[in-house]
């Protein structure tokens, strides 16, 4: 059975872009085909300024909203990744094959540390090196295939590139992954900026819809998206941006495709109302099974628990033969 390795970053709360490009998927499709892993990575939120606290809550939160999407830890494993320390121990390693040269040709990293020396910040070493962490969270289960949206396609051919280097330096160790995408809304853009990804690290909240937003907020921004010039409902991504990420979204919630949909809309107004009421409508489920698992957090403790002794359990064995083939001395 092919291996699926996943993670979501606690940086923020959780969008409907991360929902329609990943999460949805995870759940209906990855864990019923694979033997499947999902991560709340959150060694990655360390890479800069941020709150502790905040990082303790939103990875519970993130957890919980996983199991909510209908993750099902008797299908797969649920776990946050400082519990395993297999990620870090890789990690090092992979270190040791990276070049500087490639750390610093990642689009991420060129976009992030730019935004920290505008705001007259540091740029943390982590920020940098991150993308060899998260190779070695893919690497250290033996990962076929790597479920992602499209600004992570570049790490993950890092991965690949890591492994292929790591075994003809020192011995086959690692597989060697591949990225996978769903077919629609890959990419769900932000709707007061259709040039920019929904990210849930947004300070723009108008144009971010969260999990976690109560209906009515929900409807109010996506009436209040962005549109284009011209009254044309139209599906381009180049010349209408905002009515193409409405008919993308829309899209996603129904399961067609946004060029059919297009051609079934008059104006900007109906496809909103729509659009709304099919986002709303795709949540509840997922709204209302979150609030029974914030009524009993010691099942979600309980999955965390389980799903770290589970991943460890995958990943020592691999771990410690790199640990071996890369030179280091056996404990005893």
């Amino acid at each position: 059975m092919k291996r699926i390795f996943s993670g979501v970053k606690p940086t923020g709360h959780l969008t409907l872009g991360n929902y329609l490009g990943a999460v949805r998927r995870w759940a209906d499709v990855d864990q019923h085909r694979a033997d499947a892993l999902f991560c709340i990575v959150d060694l990655h939120a360390l890479t800069v300024d941020h709150d502790p606290g905040r990082v303790r809550r939103l990875s519970r939160q993130a957890a919980t909203l996983l199991l909510a999407s209908g993750l099902d830890p008797r299908l797969c494993t649920v776990f946050v990744q400082s519990h395993v320390d297999e990620h870090a121990r890789l990690s090092y390693l992979l270190e040791c094959v990276a070049t500087d040269g490639e750390m610093r040709r990642m689009i991420q990293y060129k976009e992030k540390a730019a935004r920290e020396r505008e705001r007259g910040g540091s740029v943390r070493l982590s920020l940098l090196t991150y993308p060899v962490l998260m190779a070695a969270d893919i690497l250290a289960y033996g990962t076929d295939e790597v479920p992602v949206g499209d600004d992570q396609t570049q790490h993950v051919e890092l991965t690949r590139d890591l492994a292929v280097r790591f075994n003809q330096r020192y011995g086959h160790t690692f597989a060697v992954p591949r990225a996978t995408h769903p077919e629609v809304a890959a990419r769900v853009m932000n709707l007061q900026d259709p040039t920019s990804k929904m990210g849930k690290s947004d300070d723009a909240g108008p144009g971010v819809v969260y999990l976690l937003d109560e209906p009515d907020v929900m409807r109010k921004k996506i009436m209040r998206a962005v549109t284009d010039s011209g009254q044309d409902v139209v599906h381009d991504r180049e010349e209408r941006p905002g009515v193409s990420n409405l008919l993308e979204i829309l899209a996603a919630c129904e399961g067609t495709d946004p060029q059919t949909l297009s051609g079934s809309y008059q104006s900007y107004g109906a496809l909103k109302k729509d659009t709304a009421e099919a986002v709303v409508e795709l949540l509840r489920p997922l709204r209302e099974r979150h609030r029974e698992l914030c009524a009993d957090p010691s099942y979600v403790e309980g999955v965390l628990r389980d799903g770290a002794a589970r991943a460890r359990e995958m990943a020592r064995p691999r771990v410690d033969s790199a640990y071996r083939a890369i030179g280091l001395l056996a404990a005893g």
